[in-house]
């Protein structure tokens, strides 16, 4: 098995110009207004409302390229964070110990975990309750025949 879970994104690049235009289109023509009337340090404000938001903007979308890699292979069992172009192993298990628990944290949650010997690892969290639950039953899935290969 080999997952690549990413971020769902709502909003590809041309929303983000579309609403940024907006944004600045707007702060700017309320700018003027609040300039011509003697108020001058209310365009600054404007201004500064459009550059945190531009910013939240691009963290978001720094968030959303993450990708969360999940292998099993006879052997071992992976787990991998991938970011802007990077990635490293965040959790490393023989296959023979370890298991896929399934846990339900609230009426309507879901949580993934790897177990081994007490340590433990969530997986899938950018992703809903419905596909989180099918993400465990396919990770059990190829544990159980992982180990059937091995042995």
């Amino acid at each position: 098995m080999d997952a690549v879970i990413s971020p769902n994104r709502s909003l590809n690049t041309l929303g983000f110009r579309v609403v940024i235009g907006v944004l600045g289109g707007s702060a700017a023509l309320v700018s003027l207004v609040f300039f011509s009337i003697g108020a001058w340090p209310a365009p600054m404000f404007l201004g500064l409302d459009v550059l945190l938001v531009y910013l939240a903007f691009r963290a978001s979308f720094r968030a959303a390229d993450r990708r969360e890699r999940l292998r099993v292979s006879a052997d071992k069992v992976e787990v991998i964070e991938e970011a802007q172009g990077a990635s490293r192993v965040v959790w490393t298990s023989p296959t023979a110990f370890t298991h896929v628990d399934l846990e339900e944290v609230g009426e309507h949650q879901m949580r993934v975990r790897l177990r081994l010997s007490g340590k433990r690892r969530s997986v899938g969290r950018a992703l809903s309750p419905p596909e989180r639950e099918a993400l465990g039953a396919a990770l059990r899935e190829a544990v159980l025949k992982a180990r059937a290969e091995r042995y």
